[in-house]
Order: C-alpha cells, then sequence, then structure tokens
C-alpha cells in the first residue's frame, strides 16, 4: 500500500455521496491542525474519493495545497462502490463506553476535546441518567415483594407475618366488598371484606399506601383473602398466605383495625401452615360461600383446628348460616343476600 502526495485541487469528490458530513467538517480541521494529516484520503484510478470526504473538506477548510491519499486500483467499480457506502456505515456500529471514556478524557490536561465534536453536557447527561436507572434498577430490587416498604416478625417455617388480634369491634352497620372503597363516600361504621375475585384486590399488593388513609376510616377491614387454591403448586398457595398477611401487617402498622381472614385450601398441606401468623385470642373472620354438607368433614377439620388452636373471641361467618359451625358466632350477609333479601338459613 502507497501513500501518496496528490493536490487538492486533483482530488474530485464523489457526486452521488450519501454521507451528509458538514457538521464534522470543523471538528476534523482542528484534529489535522493538532495531530496531523494521520489518514489519507483513499481515492480511485480517476482521482474520485472513494473514503475521505469529511477531510478533503477539513484540508480545503485548511488551505491546504496537497493531501496524502492512497489509490485503491485493485478493486473494481462495484468494490468501490460497495467499500464506500460500507466504510460510511461501519462506524456507527460502534459506541462508547461512557465510563472508560470519562476516565481518559479526564486524564487530558491540555487538551480541550469539545474542538473534536465531544459535548460534555451531554456526556455527563449520559452519565447521570446510567446513575439514576442504576438507582431505580437497585430500589426496584430492594422492593422485590414490597420487602422496601415493610418487613414483619415471621412466624412458622415461611416465615408468615405475625398479625396483632382486635378483641372487640363497635358496632359494624355492614360490611362492603373492597371493590366498594375507592367509591364508597361514607365509611363511618362499616366493615370491609374481600370475599371478592383476586383482580379486585390485587392493587392493594401493587400499591397498598394509596389505601391506608381511606382504610383508615372503617371500623374493620378484613386481611385480604389471596386465594390458595387447592390446585395450585404449594409454593402459590404458601406465596398468597403470606401476602395476605404482609397486607395485614402493614395496614395495622399504619393504623388501620385489621381482623384476620382465614382460609385454608383444598390441599391438605395447607393445614400445616394456614394458621401461621394468625392472632390468638382475638375477632377472626371467614366466609361460608363455598361451604355444602358435602364438604362437612373437610370444613369441619378446618374450622375445628381453628378454634381449638386460636381460641377467637369471635368469629364472623360472611355469607350462608352453617348449623354446625360452633362458637360465639356472628353472621353477616353476602351481597346476594343482601340484594335479593334471602335469609341467612
Amino acid at each position: 500500500m502507497q501513500i501518496i502526495e496528490k493536490k487538492l485541487t486533483d482530488i474530485i469528490p464523489y457526486e452521488k455521496n450519501p454521507r451528509k458530513n458538514d457538521a464534522a467538517v470543523q471538528y476534523v480541521a482542528n484534529s489535522i491542525k493538532q495531530f496531523g494529516f494521520k489518514v489519507p484520503i483513499v481515492i480511485d484510478k480517476n482521482g474520485v474519493i472513494v473514503a475521505g470526504h469529511t477531510r478533503h473538506k477539513a484540508a480545503n477548510k485548511l488551505g491546504m495545497e496537497t493531501v496524502p491519499c492512497i489509490i485503491a486500483d485493485d478493486l473494481s467499480e462495484e468494490q468501490i462502490k460497495a467499500f464506500r457506502i460500507a466504510d460510511n456505515k461501519v462506524s456507527e456500529q460502534a459506541e462508547w463506553d461512557e465510563a472508560l471514556l470519562m476516565d481518559e478524557i479526564e486524564d487530558l490536561i491540555e487538551f480541550d476535546m469539545t474542538d473534536y465534536g465531544f459535548d460534555f453536557v451531554d456526556i455527563f447527561d449520559i452519565e447521570e441518567e446510567h446513575k439514576k436507572n442504576a438507582d431505580d434498577t437497585q430500589n426496584r430490587v430492594e422492593n422485590i415483594e414490597n420487602l422496601a416498604l415493610g418487613q414483619f416478625d415471621g412466624e412458622g417455617y415461611y416465615d408468615i407475618p405475625k398479625l396483632k388480634p382486635v378483641y372487640e369491634l363497635p358496632e359494624i352497620k355492614e360490611w362492603i366488598g373492597f371493590n366498594y372503597v375507592l367509591s364508597d363516600e361514607d365509611p363511618t361504621g362499616k366493615g370491609v371484606h374481600f370475599f371478592i375475585d383476586d383482580y379486585q384486590f390485587e392493587r392493594i399488593w401493587s400499591n397498598p399506601e394509596k389505601y391506608v388513609e381511606k382504610l383508615k376510616q372503617y371500623a374493620a377491614v378484613a386481611t385480604p383473602d389471596f386465594s390458595p387454591y387447592g390446585d395450585m403448586p404449594n409454593a402459590l398457595q404458601i406465596y398468597n398466605h403470606y401476602r395476605k398477611h404482609w397486607v395485614g401487617a402493614f395496614l395495622q402498622e399504619r393504623g388501620v383495625k385489621v381482623i384476620p381472614t382465614i382460609r385454608c385450601s383444598s390441599d391438605r398441606r395447607s393445614l400445616d401452615w394456614y394458621l401461621d401468623g394468625e392472632p390468638h385470642g382475638g375477632i377472626v373472620i371467614i366466609s361460608s360461600m363455598w361451604v355444602n354438607d358435602e364438604k362437612k368433614d373437610r370444613v369441619l377439620e378446618e374450622y375445628t383446628k381453628m378454634y381449638e388452636t386460636l381460641k377467637p373471641a369471635k368469629v364472623i361467618i360472611y355469607g350462608k348460616k352453617v348449623d354446625w359451625l360452633y362458637g360465639n358466632v356472628e353472621y353477616i350477609p353476602n351481597f346476594t343476600q343482601k340484594r335479593w333479601g334471602e335469609n341467612n338459613g
């Protein structure tokens, strides 16, 4: 490869050059003035530029008479056309490692790198943006499963957050589903339950802080009944039990009067953990909506274990009356009973 000096007047810009380069000319001129013409212009056998249009313009701007060139006389016309496009394109595929770039630039004392196209406002903005993204990522990591919002004393093998007992309640004139809370204009004397489809209250897990002030206005709030369906993997059943207790502990810590919802699944393994975190001697709430005589033995097993273990002061039962559920119980009508006037029998 031979480098020759050519007069600028003998070098011909390619008239169909697709690369727009006027914005870079001054920076290239500054570089040539400071460091010399270190990268030759590539021309074809007729003196037409193959690569180096910006250097050619910069040389003209500096008033140079000759520039170093390489003649690509070993390439066909088609190869020259392809090389001209490729030479302009490949530089676009590279990008800066901003941290290493800043380290390098900070070592330069005698050079003002803005002369060569660096915009330090942009670089520092990028650095700040990366720092913010890193901080945001760290915050998300720290807030996995709401841990940044609260961590509570756990009970049992799975560290289920423990709830404090509530021994007495004022008279509650009505229990409403959580799905009506935000639109409820008069919370006075009401209780809130979660015996509704899970999708209607997933948001209290996703954004628990949003509901604290509103729920503090109610006489009592049951813990969310995240469903531990028996056909779920055991891990997911336990996870929903954990979430129920985490939300309950979170609300209690902020002054909400929380009543624990007791819920077992049809999976017998849940009998090992469904009472973990539940308070002893206080008021609890359950639902009888899915109870029938066919399930009597299973329900009684669950209920009896709950009653003997927790020794609740009262069991509030949401739904129909079940004669064989014993103890100090109080029934409250579900939505259908209230709407259609069905009795509890």
